[in-house]
């Protein structure tokens, strides 16, 4: 699904001064531009695609004040709600690099001839969850393949049968809270040993709704206009079965862009997730981080966090702008 929200420039903006530059559209960059439009900062949002992992679901039941909203008019609502507060926002743009200046500004370079300065940068791009890569995936995105067990499994409740693929924590947890949902949740790893937790693995063994399906791999995802079946092979034996579900929970991890984060100065864990401290401060002057590309809350990416830590980033952002002496209300309208 692929959101187009609004006009789209048909050039990126060249040498135009911001208070702060929010790389990213999705949760965390659109609720960091509300606030930051809120603390009156001359705001733009550089996206590639606004919606970010709420692009790959397509209902949301746990955010509050919507018992149940369609993902797409979600986003809808916080980009409009982002211009609301004069927040400009620059789709189809991919940001490449940023430096900082002599002015103690940073210079932003990207694709369409982008080339901006900003005071101070938010980095909300995100995290890329790892895919199968086997037919029937893309095809069935958003009709019973999801990539997140904590947020979808009420939605498959009453169910008959759905697959998790993993054996990390995610997988294990999703496993667990989807057999509350569903009559059978088998649980496929192409391993036989996990990552997960003990405790994850001892409570899954416990529960006598969920089957491990160990040393497999899926091959396909079958359906109709919806998930049916799952087609898995053991990597031992060769065998392959077709296993009857409504739907399939990819937990496979995340990919975050290390090597584009370090190359920016950025400091990040092992894994690649940037360093940040409370206040969503990076190591870097002037630079925030939130939502899923930090390694703020690792064990729980959910929207409602990533907005929590999008609007923690814009109101530091301004703090550190008060602090410099370089706050200065910006009024479109110039009154």
């Amino acid at each position: 699904m692929s959101l187009r929200l609004g006009k789209i420039r048909m050039k990126a903006p060249r040498g135009e001064h911001y208070d702060v530059a929010i790389i990213g559209g999705g949760p965390a960059g659109l609720s960091a531009a509300i606030y930051a439009g809120r603390f009156l900062l001359k705001t733009i949002v550089l996206a590639e695609e606004v919606g970010g992992q709420l692009n790959l679901t397509d209902w949301i039941d746990d955010y509050p004040g919507f018992r149940r909203v369609r993902a797409s008019q979600l986003v809808r609502n916080f980009k409009m709600h982002a211009e609301m507060f004069n927040a400009e926002i620059v789709e189809m743009v991919r940001v490449e690099r940023f430096y900082r200046t002599e002015s103690g500004e940073y210079r932003i370079l990207g694709t369409r001839g982008l080339d901006i300065y900003a005071k101070t940068i938010i980095m909300a791009v995100g995290s890329k969850r790892r895919k199968l890569g086997v037919p029937g995936e893309r095809e069935f995105a958003n009709k019973g393949v999801s990539y997140c067990s904590v947020c979808d499994a009420p939605l498959f409740d009453g169910k008959d049968a759905v697959a998790v693929v993993g054996g990390g924590d995610a997988a294990f947890e999703g496993a667990i809270l989807l057999s509350g949902y569903v009559k059978k949740v088998y649980l496929i790893h192409r391993r036989d040993q996990f990552r997960a937790k003990p405790f994850f693995v001892e409570e899954a063994k416990s529960r006598p709704n969920i089957e491990f399906v160990l040393n497999s791999v899926v091959d396909e995802i079958k359906g109709d206009t919806s998930v049916r079946s799952v087609v898995v092979r053991n990597k031992i034996t060769g065998e392959k079965r077709e296993i009857p579900v409504d739907g399939i929970f990819i937990e496979i991890g995340f990919e975050p862009p290390k090597e584009w984060f370090q190359s920016l100065g950025l400091e990040t864990d092992a894994t690649g997730y940037i360093k940040v401290d409370e206040w969503m401060r990076t190591n870097l002057p002037g630079v925030f981080a939130a939502g899923d590309c930090t390694t703020m809350w690792l064990g729980f990416r959910q929207v409602i966090t990533a907005a929590a830590m999008g609007a923690v980033a814009a109101y530091s952002a301004y703090d550190y702008l008060a602090e410099k002496g370089l706050y200065k209300p910006y009024k479109p309208d110039g009154k």
